[in-house]
């Protein structure tokens, strides 16, 4: 147990360097979603090519999974509420996880969150794209702006938060993410239960009006292309080591007389072995 403590203590990246390095990077995403916003005209013309091509291959309407979740306000209010506080604290803390209980795990985990959110930002910049909320209006609405809990405001240019910013979705991005990396890290059969936690949050954003179907499997196929090149590390287990039971003068006669090809053995080994 001290070699398995001392050993997490050396694959654990410094803590101040860690801390600094995520700040940086959140900072520059922030910042690049609000380069890509302002992009009106282009944002609405995508989501029309987007929503053409999931009727083009039968992906089932966003309107209508919006449709079904209405006919209860209790569960589209507690989908909204999944959705506005689930995100950002759910990553904090599994970064936190990583880093405290999965040192071997963590530095992996950091790159494929980096590479894949990096991903994410470039389609951003490349492709702005109105969300269904914004763009069907006729036929979707803003369920956090009717039921609450509030998360956007009226788009604006000069906004921090780009709601053109559909393309991929980083919330499904992040949920296959936590629960993939869950399933290496721990074991045993009830570990594929982690699965639930982006089954949900795609409901979440496709019956909110926030995402389409399009924005989560683009995001899941860069995910898998991270994973493609970035493969998780092989952790060696330190050697299990077998403790004999002390052996007793007794039991070292007994042994000696065992082995003994001399005449009468037999007798001695019973005598010492009663």
């Amino acid at each position: 147990m001290r070699r398995r403590k001392r050993s997490a203590r050396s694959s654990r990246p410094p803590l101040i360097r860690e801390l600094l390095l995520i700040i940086v990077l959140y900072t520059g995403y922030k910042f690049g979603r609000k380069l890509a916003n302002g992009q009106f005209t282009e944002a609405y013309e995508n989501a029309d090519r987007i929503w053409d091509l999931e009727r083009a291959v039968r992906l089932p309407s966003e309107a209508w999974v919006q449709e079904l979740v209405l006919h209860s306000e209790s569960l589209i209010r507690s989908i909204n509420v999944y959705y506005a506080t689930v995100h950002f604290p759910a990553m904090a803390l599994f970064v936190v996880y990583m880093y405290w209980r999965r040192p071997d795990h963590y530095l992996w985990f950091r790159r494929v969150l980096t590479w894949l959110t990096a991903g994410g930002l470039a389609l951003h910049l490349l492709v702005p794209l109105a969300p269904p909320r914004l763009f069907r209006t006729e036929d979707m609405i803003d369920t956090s702006a009717v039921y609450g809990p509030g998360v956007y405001e009226e788009p604006d240019p000069d906004s921090m938060s780009n709601q053109f910013a559909a393309m991929p979705s980083l919330h499904v991005g992040w949920a296959v993410l936590i629960a993939l990396v869950l399933i290496v890290v721990t074991r045993g059969r009830w570990r594929w239960l982690w699965l639930i936690h982006p089954a949900i949050t795609v409901l979440a954003v496709v019956s909110t009006g926030h995402h389409y179907w399009m924005d989560g499997i683009v995001a899941c196929a860069i995910l898998a292309i991270v994973l493609a090149v970035l493969r998780p590390p092989a952790v060696s287990r330190p050697p299990v080591t077998i403790l004999e039971p002390p052996r007793t003068p007794t039991a070292v006669a007994s042994t000696t007389l065992l082995r003994s090809p001399a005449t009468g053995s037999n007798l001695v080994c019973r005598f010492l072995l009663r």
